[in-house]
């Protein structure tokens, strides 16, 4: 992401100062990523390990315990369908997750970045988001792998990943403006956040299709809830190959949009009583 960002930012018209904040995200987002995993020996295939991790468990659960069955059209009527069915969607909830959860807490972690009258504030927030982001492009790339290994084709519409990320982060961004900057006066925001996002998830088709929800609750579930539509995206442009939900897509886009602008206002407006809180 911040390679394609350099390859191209010297053709765009946008001030100096602007790229000057952009290199020091780029440059805390680095050192986000090596200080998580500085000293282990594995280093950064830890989130690898994670994730292939949670999708062994889940998939013997769901598929030997339970037997839970899926069929698609392009790949294989097995137990492993249903585990890469059910990574590609645990990929996205995992980094919404992980990026909201570390970003409400970014702001009081770091008091003396706060004080300090020339630091771009803004930024905070967003460090976890992208290196969460990029953490979960490794489980990505896993599950692209395996679906090409098993349905023997990698299909085009990986080339719009980009678009469901940009609605993603718009998402998780505009949640984490909102908490980080409430999070300095109200202190049991991440806590009441994680169980919100406990309940969160099991109201996303994660687990299960969307098939299995009543049909008079489906719209809703599509339309109020804005990781189901991302959720759906990302099976539909890696496992099936045709995006099967442009007309949610398009609405979560915008209100993942207005949640942005909401939140990132709200954090702007109370940014000059932060360091007298902290």
């Amino acid at each position: 992401m911040f390679r394609i960002i350099d390859q191209v930012k010297n053709l765009l018209p946008i001030d100096k100062s602007v790229w000057a904040k952009y290199d020091l995200l780029r440059t805390l987002v680095r050192r986000d990523l090596e200080a998580r995993y500085k000293g282990s020996v594995l280093g950064n295939l830890w989130p690898l390990l994670n994730q292939l991790s949670q999708l062994l468990i889940y998939t013997y659960v769901f598929s030997i315990v339970l037997k839970v069955k899926l069929t698609l059209k392009t790949l294989p009527d097995n137990n492993f369908t249903f585990g890469l069915w059910l990574f590609a969607g645990l990929i996205p909830w995992i980094a919404f997750t992980g990026g909201l959860m570390q970003s409400s807490n970014s702001v009081i972690g770091q008091p003396n970045l706060v004080k300090k009258v020339v630091f771009p504030l803004a930024l905070l927030p967003l460090v976890p988001i992208l290196s969460t982001l990029i953490e979960s492009s490794f489980g990505l790339m896993a599950l692209i792998f395996f679906v090409a290994l098993t349905s023997h084709t990698i299909h085009p519409t990986l080339a719009l990943l980009p678009l469901i990320w940009l609605t993603q982060l718009l998402l998780t961004s505009g949640l984490g403006y909102l908490t980080a900057g409430l999070t300095v006066f109200l202190r049991d925001i991440p806590q009441s956040l994680g169980v919100i996002l406990n309940i969160w998830m099991y109201l996303t088709p994660i687990m299960y299709p969307t098939s299995a929800i009543p049909e008079k609750w489906r719209n809703l579930v599509f339309w109020f809830n804005p990781m189901t539509s991302i959720v759906e995206v990302y099976r539909d442009l890696v496992i099936v190959g045709k995006v099967q939900h442009w007309q949610e897509w398009g609405f979560t886009f915008i209100v993942s949009s207005v949640i942005f602008y909401l939140g990132f206002s709200l954090y702007q407006r109370l940014r000059p009583a932060f360091a007298d809180v902290l």
